[in-house]
């Protein structure tokens, strides 16, 4: 059995470059971006205005002019137009082109209009409500860099560039492997012996929020099947998430079975809980990565978290940037293992706190449904006071 940090480091230590490809830009939400996006011309692409009012040239206030003819009506999408006179003004709408020979913007509620005459009632400032032509960006600036998740506002960005497609980290091909005689589909109605499936779809969920769509495979507990359903999926697959079937028992096979397929065993049992049998293996001349969680909910969904998504993470070569909670009670650590606590989270003047989410155990589901996320609690042998810091782990 080896450390949490050594179990950590190792998984780490054996991450994938999965590629690139394009995608339709409405399909890149999520997604890390893989080339960087630079400005096709200056942002904004022209002097525009802030302000719905009217466009002046400035030399008319030197010269203490304060009424001026209007001589036209600026929206936003018409060509710039040119000021005649400086005696003259634009009416002028929020967005529309600056019109040429006027560099001054006032607001309709400064002014007074009659008729095709418009009286200033305050005294402008030269340039005011005027956002200048390249003030944002300039032509060929790197807008977004590589290795960025791709939002909502970023996909702002990639449309004013004119990105129909955008390159993308490719995700890998996962299969969700469940295992074990007593499962049956959620659509059954369970004997009194059985349970539904539902590690492999809190699996699946999770993936899905990751733009992930695995497939799934059910194993019963049998050595020559295990072997067999196992050896068809790896082909088909970068990554297979197995949960159930890696402890001590009689009828727990995945080991022995990955063993026969060739994938390397890098540890087995690590000493955290929940989650200390978990199994991590690889086989590098075909790239390819298992997690063999234990069965329990709370263990699978854990390690998951724990394990699964700082991997991911670095495959895509994006920083993941730990969180901190304060505990807001006692907590006592286990002297050999660390401990993955559920907590219930709420934010105090601005820092996240957190209270222990007293579970059932690993097999309580229901207890993990209510919990915000993990805290991980170092080993040792006294109690830990109220306020303590944690590193914390969140759910989503």
């Amino acid at each position: 059995m080896i450390s949490f940090e050594d179990a950590y480091n190792q998984v780490l230590e054996h991450t994938i470059d999965f590629g690139t490809e394009s995608v339709p830009v409405l399909e890149s939400v999520g997604r890390i971006l893989a080339e960087e996006i630079k400005a096709d011309r200056d942002f904004p692409p022209f002097d525009r205005s802030t302000k719905d009012g009217i466009a002046i040239r400035f030399s008319a206030i030197e010269k203490g002019i304060r009424e001026f003819k209007i001589e036209g009506v600026l929206s936003a999408g018409m060509a710039q137009q040119t000021l005649s006179s400086e005696t003259n003004c634009f009416e002028i709408m929020t967005g529309a082109v600056l019109p040429k020979e006027a560099d001054t913007i006032i607001m309709y509620e400064q002014t007074k209009i009659k008729g095709n005459r418009v009286h200033l009632l305050n005294e402008p400032l030269k340039g005011q409500n005027i956002h200048a032509r390249g003030s944002d960006e300039k032509k060929g600036n790197v807008l977004l860099g590589k290795d960025v998740c791709i939002t909502p506002t970023t996909i702002g960005v990639l449309a004013s560039v004119g990105k129909v497609t955008v390159k993308v980290k490719k995700l890998p091909r996962i299969c969700v492997v469940s295992t074990g005689n007593e499962l049956v589909d959620i659509a059954e109605i369970p004997l009194a012996h059985q349970i539904r499936k539902s590690n492999s779809f809190s699996l699946a969920a999770a993936l899905i929020q990751l733009n992930i769509y695995p497939t799934f495979l059910h194993m019963a507990d049998s050595r020559e099947l295990i072997v067999q359903e196992l050896k068809n999926v790896l082909d088909g697959h970068d990554v297979l998430m197995l949960s159930g079937g890696v402890s001590k028992g009689k009828f727990d096979f995945i080991p022995e079975a990955l063993d026969t397929l060739g994938i390397k065993k890098i540890f087995h049992r690590v000493a955290q809980r929940p989650g200390k049998p978990f199994w991590f293996g690889v086989q590098e001349e075909r790239r390819k990565i298992v997690f063999s969680f234990p069965g329990n909910p709370v263990s699978t969904f854990a390690n998951y978290l724990i394990y699964f998504l700082p991997w991911l993470a670095k495959c895509h070569s994006v920083s993941r940037k730990e969180q901190s909670l304060i505990l807001d009670e006692p907590v006592n650590p286990h002297a050999s293992l660390t401990l993955f606590v559920q907590v219930k989270i709420s934010w105090e003047e601005g820092r996240l706190h957190g209270l222990l989410v007293k579970g059932n155990g690993s097999g309580d589901l229901v207890g993990l449904a209510k919990a915000d996320g993990f805290i991980r609690i170092p080993q040792g042998t006294t109690e830990i006071s109220k306020g303590s810091v944690f590193p914390f782990i969140p759910i989503s």
